[in-house]
């Protein structure tokens, strides 16, 4: 079954806001660097330090974030620091939502990418063609 939560995205300072999250919040709280995952091999070694992926769940409160990865590609502004994460466990399920919020929307490669495998699950994103950012992302397939 699908979900939705918020996405936060921020400029090196994701465990930081996270864990004051925290505080406000309660619950609990995951913080990965992308150093300690596969995944550092993409990028430049000044950036392992940051935060891949962040999870902070407390009873009905559900929300992830990430430190921005795409610089210089693509800088963080106001208006691009938020998307909506559908959360989903089959390849399917989540294809099919993505193909439709797809009709229309910008196939910019700085702010779309098809729906993949990654070291931690199935990831895509899109910005559709009313401006609004998606990230998806599924079980992983062992």
């Amino acid at each position: 079954m699908l979900h939705c939560t918020p996405f936060l995205l921020f400029d090196g300072n994701c465990a930081e806001a996270m864990t004051f999250y925290q505080t406000c919040f309660g619950g609990e709280l995951t913080l990965i660097k992308l150093g300690d995952t596969p995944m550092k091999a993409q990028f430049p070694v000044e950036k392992h330090g940051r935060i891949i992926n962040a999870q902070l769940k407390s009873g009905a409160i559900d929300f992830s974030a990430t430190d921005w990865m795409a610089s210089p590609t693509l800088e963080p502004k106001p208006g691009n620091t938020f998307s909506i994460y559908v959360v989903g466990e089959a390849y399917d399920e989540l294809k099919t939502v993505f193909d439709k919020l797809a009709e229309g929307a910008d196939k910019d490669k700085r702010t779309f990418i098809e729906l993949h495998m990654m070291p931690f699950g199935i990831y895509g994103q899109l910005t559709d063609k009313y401006g609004v950012s998606w990230i998806f992302k599924g079980d992983k397939v062992e």
